[in-house]
Parts: structure tokens; sequence; C-alpha cells
């Protein structure tokens, strides 16, 4: 089997996540660990207060993008 190296824009990669699926292809995206420690970085340095409901934050994007 082929394996191929694509860079996809953050906006489709739902899409192409899904056409992965549908067409039975492995999609095994890996995350770096750099990465990673960011994420817990951000994670750990958090403040409860400061955290919003994801369909508040979805919709702030939706606005600020246009």
């Amino acid at each position: 089997m082929k394996e191929i190296i694509v860079k996809v824009p953050d906006e489709k990669l739902g899409f192409v996540i899904e056409l992965l699926d549908q067409l039975g292809l492995e999609n095994d995206f890996e995350i770096s660990e750099a990465h990673k420690k960011i994420v817990l970085e951000r994670i750990e340095s958090s403040v409860e207060e400061d955290l919003i409901p994801w369909e508040e934050a979805r919709k702030k994007l939706r606005t600020e993008k246009k």
C-alpha cells in the first residue's frame, strides 16, 4: 500500500477525515509531542471562570470570521 502525505486546510480537515472513513482508508493522524505538551500546559493554566461552552465559542468564531 502507498502512503501519501497531504497538507489540508484547517477548514477542510473534517471533510477529508470523513472522506477517508467513507473510502475505508486509514486516517492515522499523529500528534507531535510538542503539540501535546502545549495543550497540556494550556489545560493546566486555564481558569474555569474564563471558559465558555463550545456552542457559544462556535457562534463567536463564526461571527468573527465574517
